[in-house]
């Protein structure tokens, strides 16, 4: 396919975006899982016949698109954890973004990186990283983002014996022990909107596994992660004998999750461009539809 330059390069991808991806449709801690790739996606992409778009031209690997995510990552954002399926909501965004940037499907490689060194200032050994990062100007200042593809909410998850499974108010809350992932905006919300900038109840842990394993184990009395991934983790007895207690109200992420690239990536242009077309067009709006509409009808605190 012939190299366009940027203001015109989307146009050959057109609206098939949606189509080809509707139709095939955090993280362990320390450095070392950075950098890995997920075997089915490595072995096919390494095979593969490099990409010859403007874009690929200015990639980690030229011809490649690197894409980082979190070890595991969780569905519904990807399913089985295995992102080079597509299937889950982010691997479907990562996919239909590949198309519309002209990145054929067996050129995108996947490696696993923990969540705090998605946005972590430094050199990148990948082009993307998408794991549900949500868009802050501190982050900003040591990396770049895609626009928005997603403003989720946060949720309480408790265990059904717990005093705090029948909370119907943040008040009830008061007295839990809360566990959240490290870095993340769950910690900023509880500990603004439900211990009004006190944390001394708040337990951090590496990723939403530990935090998981701590809530099990009776340490802390509650989990606070994105909504979605709360319905989940009760659906699919991750936390055993659990209940989504209800979203905490005002967590609707202002500024949404984004796709981090490096800080002023040259891929950058490229992806604001392809995300944007892939909202205006419908196509996040679709995959939004396929993989999370039963993961979000939870009822909402009172204040």
């Amino acid at each position: 396919m012939a190299n366009l330059d940027r203001r015109n390069f989307l146009m050959g991808a057109g609206a098939a975006a949606s189509a080809a991806v509707l139709a095939g449709c955090g993280s362990t801690s320390g450095s070392a899982a950075a950098g890995s790739a997920t075997g089915s996606a490595a072995g096919s992409a390494a095979a593969a016949e490099p990409a010859t778009s403007e874009a690929a031209q200015v990639t980690f690997e030229k011809g490649y698109l690197t894409v980082a995510t979190g070890d595991p990552a969780w569905e519904p954002w990807v399913k089985n954890d295995d992102p080079a399926s597509g299937e889950g909501f982010e691997a479907a965004v990562i996919y239909a973004l590949a198309d519309k940037l002209e990145f054929p499907k067996d050129t995108v490689k996947w490696v696993r990186t923990t969540f705090d060194e998605a946005y972590a200032p430094g050199d990148k050994d990948w082009d993307l990283n998408i794991q549900q990062v949500s868009i802050t100007e501190e982050r900003k200042q040591a990396v770049d983002f895609s626009p928005a593809y997603y403003r989720p909410t946060q949720s309480v998850i408790a265990k059904k014996d717990s005093d705090f499974a029948s909370a119907k108010t943040i008040a009830d809350l008061k007295d839990a022990t809360f566990a959240v992932m490290v870095g993340t905006t769950a910690y900023d919300f509880v500990k603004d909107i439900v211990f009004g900038g006190d944390d001394s109840k708040i337990e951090q842990y590496n990723n939403n596994s530990d935090a998981v394993a701590a809530l099990d184990a009776k340490q802390v009395d509650v989990l606070v992660t994105d909504t979605p991934q709360c319905v989940y983790m009760v659906q699919s007895e991750q936390v055993t004998d659990g209940v989504v207690v209800g979203q905490i109200p005002g967590t609707e992420d202002p500024d949404g999750l984004g796709i981090v690239l490096p800080k002023d990536s040259e891929l950058t242009p490229y992806v604001t461009d392809a995300m944007n077309a892939l909202l205006d067009d419908g196509t996040i709006d679709g995959l939004v539809q396929e993989w999370l509409k039963d993961y979000v009808g939870v009822p909402e605190l009172t204040a």
